[in-house]
């Protein structure tokens, strides 16, 4: 595996609210906490949370527009969070792989 994971990314993106924002940031082109509440089960402010954590890890940037904030997807960061998913698959691929060969070794030395 090539680079440290980043847990506190990890940690922000494992919550599903959380990914459905990027969804919406990324397909709508940016929006507020007030405009994305409209298409989520939870109110402004818990959007506002979730919004802060993306913003933590560097996920989304937020600029100020009137009274609020408007967020967009820092593409870049996204892009290194993708490579590392890309990488800890390919990691457990292998592992796995490892793991049904053994299993499929024992298994002939049962049969045979």
């Amino acid at each position: 595996m090539t680079g440290a994971i980043d847990d506190e990314l990890w940690s922000a993106v494992g919550d599903p609210t959380r990914r459905r924002i990027l969804d919406l940031l990324l397909t709508g082109g940016g929006g507020t906490a007030t405009t994305l509440s409209e298409s989520l089960p939870v109110s402004r402010q818990a959007v506002a949370k979730h919004l802060g954590v993306l913003d933590r890890v560097g996920l989304v940037h937020g600029t100020p527009s009137g009274r609020e904030r408007r967020y967009d997807v820092d593409e870049a960061q996204l892009a290194r969070a993708v490579a590392q998913l890309t990488s800890v698959g390919a990691t457990w691929d292998a592992r796995l792989n490892r793991i049904k060969r053994l299993s499929e070794a024992i298994q002939r030395r049962r049969q045979g």
